[in-house]
């Protein structure tokens, strides 16, 4: 017996969803975006086994898997260990493509960032670029209260 769906095309529909939602950060990104966005600031915390300062910070040492301690300042300027160019626009990016994530380990931490590159062209950005945090002048408590790092 042949089955009646074998011969049938599938449709495709082509729709966009918005899913509102909200959640708590939590004690440790709580404090982490709240010095962002007050003193223009980068906290790490470090790990009381392995000594890795992380970044951003973590309640847990995802390396040694024990409760992370101490707070430790991080510069705002650091090294792109990775990136990639985002060149499609898939309707939730905050910028218009082509544009640049980059892993950046800043000066202070052991483990990288991801976050926005800007005031440079996609083709110029390098692996090993230093580059520095740009803070947007209205901040609200987000990531995105730094707008982009820059090449120094």
């Amino acid at each position: 017996m042949s089955n009646v769906w074998e011969s049938v095309e599938p449709r495709v529909y082509e729709s966009q969803i918005k899913v509102p939602y909200a959640w708590q950060a939590g004690e440790t990104a709580s404090r982490f975006l709240l010095t962002l966005k007050n003193e223009k600031k980068f906290l790490g915390k470090k790990c009381p086994k392995c000594a890795k300062v992380l970044m951003p910070p973590r309640k847990v040492c995802p390396y040694c898997f024990v409760e992370t301690g101490d707070w430790v300042d991080v510069s705002d300027e650091g090294v792109i260990e990775t990136f990639t160019v985002a060149r499609r626009d898939t309707g939730i990016m905050p910028l218009k493509p082509p544009f640049v994530y980059a892993v950046i380990r800043l000066d202070g931490a052991d483990t990288g960032l991801v976050h926005l590159l800007g005031e440079i062209e996609p083709g110029a950005v390098r692996a090993g670029m230093r580059v520095k945090a740009v803070f947007a002048e209205e901040r609200t408590g987000k990531i995105l209260d730094v707008e982009h790092f820059k090449p120094v």
